[in-house]
């Protein structure tokens, strides 16, 4: 194709989930703005696999914004959801608290108004770092203050007809399909375990109601002590009053749907309601929920069949993992955060992961040598991204992720210096910034404040700290090795000599590599811009080695180059006994 021909725009997942909320948008009829939607019970930390629930809707609501499409992010908090256990690290008492909802439990560690606030904050503040506002509801307000009470009303009239789609996808698996375990496919035996666990801890498939009312809908929460542990056994749809027994402390208590708002509808009915009471027109659903019966799937026949609402776009995205870690459980603890990632990872670079890859995509998220890679290949595409004529779905994959259309450029370096770089004159110099600023500028990295560096030189800070194991670390020698310098041989000592003659004044990493490297040459007689013979090599690896240990005590460290750089003419004499 020739320069003069228009080329087509790049087109992503992003773009083909906008387009398809746009008509959904269209088919409903609706006048406000596409409704892009996520929701997450605050359960506990938001950990790196949580944060696609977020992300999804948000790329794909950031495009309309884009084409001009008015668009609301609206993110659902699920706070009215059921305490269901203890997680490890919280005081065994609270198990009393299990069955109330999130926003009734205090906060095991006293700094929020509730067990809910707790978690919520900390994810907010990361996203709000990532570029991701939304318009956040909870389920707590909205069901408390009767804003559903219509919708529960037509949910129990309807209850026979949710019953129907409930027992059909229920007959489906009673019919069994051959297991995986028999097939021994090992993809399909942990959808089955995932779509297992789902159903498990739905526990809405029979409803909330005795044999003699049958299945019920609606979970009233008891008035007595709080808890979801309440059967109904009697409902008059005339009067709208529901009896009902709390198998906690046996209290027997009513309530009059029409009049009062003390409970919920279950899962499976909640969340149907919810796209159609919202006007929702996309939302992404992880797999575990994308199973066959899982609440996804029943949830679509559902918002059609009761309240009329075509189904919302949606895709299945995939799990991501964490060293290893195939699904990471948010109330188990352990798994990393995205305030933990935003530690080391700038927030282009964590938006990135993500928007990079076809949704279904599982990935991992490593924090170890990964993320230096990392660094490299997102310095690489962002010079790619500087050229308009390179523009491709790679080039667009960033344009999402180092910018938003309402917050435009994310914090980014003004002076970009390689990650590697900056972790190792971090680990040279300890951290401190006007060593690290003085060694990054006779880096050729020139710049008039530290400032400059930011937000990276925090994050190499942090990840050499956190991440690097000690015995990785750069401890360089505080007084020479007087019994390693006497030991030398002639040909250690002529190495030495000739590197020293070379460092003088203002060092500059380009002058330094070609004296380190270049050294064996000179003793051979050779030229520094002569290539390396077989015999000079070896010399350098020998002569390489020995820098390390008189100079670190180590086989190994930073590049030579940038160490002898950060450390400075007059301590690399002192250190090789000059």
């Amino acid at each position: 194709m020739s320069r003069s021909e228009p080329t087509r725009a790049p087109h992503d997942w992003v773009t083909r989930a906008a387009d398809d909320a746009i008509r959904h948008h269209e088919r409903t009829g609706a006048s406000g703005p596409v409704t892009c939607s996520s929701g997450a019970s605050p359960s506990g930390p938001v950990h790196l696999g949580n944060l696609r629930e977020f992300l999804m809707p948000h790329f794909v609501a950031d495009e309309l914004r884009r084409r001009g499409v008015p668009v609301r992010h609206l993110h659902v908090w699920d706070d009215y959801d059921r305490f269901r256990k203890v997680p490890a690290g919280v005081d065994p008492s609270y198990a009393d608290h299990i069955g109330r909802p999130y926003t009734a439990i205090p906060d095991p560690w006293g700094c929020h108004a509730s067990w809910s606030d707790h978690f919520k904050e900390p994810i907010v503040t990361a996203l709000h770092a990532l570029g991701v506002d939304m318009e956040e509801i909870s389920q707590t307000e909205r069901y408390q203050a009767g804003v559903y009470r219509d919708e529960v009303l037509r949910a129990v009239r309807r209850r026979r007809d949710i019953d129907a789609v409930l027992a059909k996808y229920r007959t489906k698996r009673a019919e069994g399909q051959t297991s995986a375990d028999e097939t021994g496919d090992h993809a399909a035996q942990e959808a089955e375990a995932l779509a297992e666990s789902v159903a498990n801890d739905d526990e809405d498939e029979a409803g909330a109601g005795t044999a003699d009312v049958g299945y019920f809908p609606y979970k009233p929460y008891c008035r007595d002590c709080g808890r979801d542990t309440t059967t109904v056994t009697a409902y008059d749809d005339e009067t709208t009053e529901l009896a009902y027994t709390c198998a906690f402390g046996g209290y027997h208590g009513t309530t009059t749907l029409a009049t009062q708002d003390e409970g919920k509808l279950v899962w499976k009915a909640d969340w149907p309601m919810r796209w159609a009471f919202e006007r929702v027109d996309f939302e992404p659903a992880g797999m575990d929920h994308a199973t066959p019966g899982s609440s996804f799937t029943v949830g679509h026949e559902l918002v059609e069949s009761v309240w009329d609402y075509p189904r919302p776009a949606w895709f299945g995205y995939g799990f991501v993992g964490f060293a290893g870690v195939q699904k990471m459980s948010s109330s188990a603890g352990g798994a990393p955060t995205a305030q933990d990632a935003l530690r080391v990872l700038e927030p282009g670079i964590l938006r990135w992961l993500y928007v990079r890859r076809q949704p279904r995509q599982t990935f991992d998220i490593d924090f170890g040598p990964e993320v230096v890679r990392l660094y490299d290949e997102w310095d690489a595409l962002s010079r790619k991204a500087a050229d308009p004529e390179r523009r491709d779905v790679q080039v667009l994959a960033h344009e999402r992720a180092a910018s938003t259309a309402t917050a435009g450029a994310l914090p980014a370096p003004e002076v970009v210096v390689p990650f590697r770089t900056l972790s190792s004159v971090a680990d040279v110099t300890a951290g401190e910034p006007e060593q690290v600023s003085r060694v990054v500028a006779d880096l050729g990295y020139a710049h008039d404040s530290v400032d400059q560096l930011e937000p990276r030189l925090a994050r190499a800070m942090a990840w050499t700290e956190e991440f690097v194991p000690t015995d990785e670390r750069t401890t360089v020698r505080t007084e020479p090795d007087a019994a390693a310098v006497a030991a030398l041989s002639p040909q250690e000592r002529e190495w030495l000599s000739l590197l020293l003659a070379g460092l003088h004044g203002r060092l500059e990493l380009e002058a330094v590599t070609a004296l380190v490297y270049g050294v064996p040459k000179l003793a051979r007689g050779m030229t520094l811009d002569d290539a390396p013979t077989e015999d000079v090599k070896a010399d350098q690896k020998a002569f390489f080695r020995l820098l390390y240990h008189l100079l670190v005590d180590a086989e190994r460290g930073p590049r030579l180059p940038t160490l002898i750089v950060a450390l400075g003419a007059e301590r690399v004499r002192s250190l090789l006994g000059a």
